[in-house]
C-alpha cells in the first residue's frame, strides 16, 4: 500500500512538473526552434542516464532484441510522438492541441492494455477517470472554446494520433520493464529518440546567438533536463509500472490544469470559474483512482 501512495504521489509530482514547462518552456521559444530545444532537453539528459545507470547496476548493456524495442520506442513515443506535438500546436488552436493530445490518452491505455498486459480496468478506475475527464475538458475549454472549423482538421488529426501514439509507447515500455529497470529502459529509449531526432536540428543551431544566451534560456533548458526528463520519466515509468499502466496514465489529467497555473503565476492569465471547477472534477476523479484498496501489480506479456 506504501508503494502505491509513493507512486501516485509520484505521478502527481511529474504530471505538475511537465505542466509547469509549458510557461517555462515559453520563455525560450524566442531563442530556439521547437525541434532544436526538444533535442536539448532530451540529448543533455541521455548522458546523464547512462552515468546514473552505471552507477546504479554496474552495466549500460541490452539484448539486441531490446535493443531494437527501445530503438522502436524512442523513434515512435519521443521523435514522432514530439514532433506531432510541436506541430499540432502549430496547425489548430491550442485548446484544440491540448484536449485533443491529453484527454484521449488515458482511454487509449485502459483499452489496449488488455492486448499487451494482463491488467483489467476497475469499475472504480473507469469512474475516476470519466470524472476527472470531464474535469480536464472544463480546464482545458474553460480559457478557450473548441474550434472543429475545417482549417484545423490537420491539426486536430495530428493532436488525435499524439494519444493513439502515446498510449502504445507507455503499453510498450511494460513488458521491457518486466525484465529490466526502468532507468535501463528509459536511457535507452530516450538515447534512440534524440539520435532519431537530431538530423531534424541541423538548420536550427546556427540561428542561435549561443554567446548571448542568459539565465532564463540556460535555466529553461536545465529545467526540462532535470526535472522533466531526468526526475519525469524515471518517476513516471516507474510509478507506471507499480501500478498500471491504464490507472497511471489518468493523472496525465494533472498537466493542463499545471499548466493554466503556471500560465496565472508566471504570465497573468486569467483563471475562469469554469477551470477552478474543473480542476476540482479532475482532484476528485483522481482522489478516487487512488483510493481503490487493492492494486494488483500488473504482468506484462512477451517483449
Amino acid at each position: 500500500m506504501k508503494t502505491s501512495l509513493g507512486a501516485y504521489a509520484m505521478l502527481i509530482a511529474v504530471a505538475v512538473m511537465w505542466g509547469a514547462n509549458f510557461g517555462i518552456s515559453r520563455l525560450a521559444m524566442d531563442t530556439f526552434d521547437p525541434v532544436l530545444f526538444t533535442f536539448l532537453r532530451f540529448g543533455l539528459a541521455v548522458p546523464c542516464f547512462f552515468l546514473l545507470l552505471k552507477w546504479q547496476e554496474g552495466s549500460v548493456g541490452l539484448p539486441r532484441a531490446a535493443l531494437l524495442h527501445t530503438f522502436a520506442l524512442g523513434l515512435f513515443g519521443v521523435t514522432l510522438l514530439e514532433l506531432l506535438v510541436m506541430y499540432s500546436i502549430k496547425y489548430t488552436t491550442l485548446a484544440n492541441a491540448s484536449l485533443l493530445n491529453v484527454a484521449p490518452w488515458p482511454i487509449f491505455t485502459a483499452l489496449l492494455a488488455p492486448l499487451v498486459t494482463r491488467e483489467k480496468l476497475s469499475v472504480r478506475v473507469a469512474v475516476g477517470g470519466g470524472i476527472a475527464m470531464v474535469g480536464v475538458a472544463l480546464v482545458i475549454l474553460g480559457g478557450s472554446g473548441l474550434d472543429l472549423s475545417s482549417e484545423h482538421m490537420v491539426g486536430n488529426l495530428m493532436a488525435f494520433a499524439v494519444s493513439i501514439i502515446g498510449a502504445c509507447f507507455n503499453l510498450g515500455t511494460m513488458p521491457l520493464m518486466n525484465k529490466y529497470s526502468a532507468l535501463r529502459v528509459t536511457a535507452w529509449t530516450l538515447l534512440f529518440g534524440a539520435l532519431c531526432m537530431a538530423p531534424l536540428t541541423f538548420a536550427s543551431w546556427g540561428k542561435v546567438q549561443w554567446g548571448t544566451l542568459g539565465a532564463v534560456e540556460w535555466g529553461s533548458i536545465g529545467y526540462n533536463v532535470l526535472f522533466c526528463t531526468l526526475i519525469g520519466f524515471l518517476g513516471w515509468n516507474w510509478s507506471m509500472y507499480k501500478i498500471g499502466a491504464a490507472r497511471a496514465n489518468f493523472f496525465r489529467y494533472a498537466v493542463p490544469a499545471a499548466a493554466v497555473v503556471a500560465g496565472f503565476v508566471m504570465y497573468d492569465e486569467a483563471i475562469t470559474f469554469t477551470q477552478i471547477a474543473g480542476g476540482a472534477f479532475m482532484l476528485l476523479g483522481l482522489v478516487w483512482i487512488s483510493m481503490e484498496r487493492r492494486v494488483a501489480k500488473p504482468i506484462a506479456g512477451a517483449a
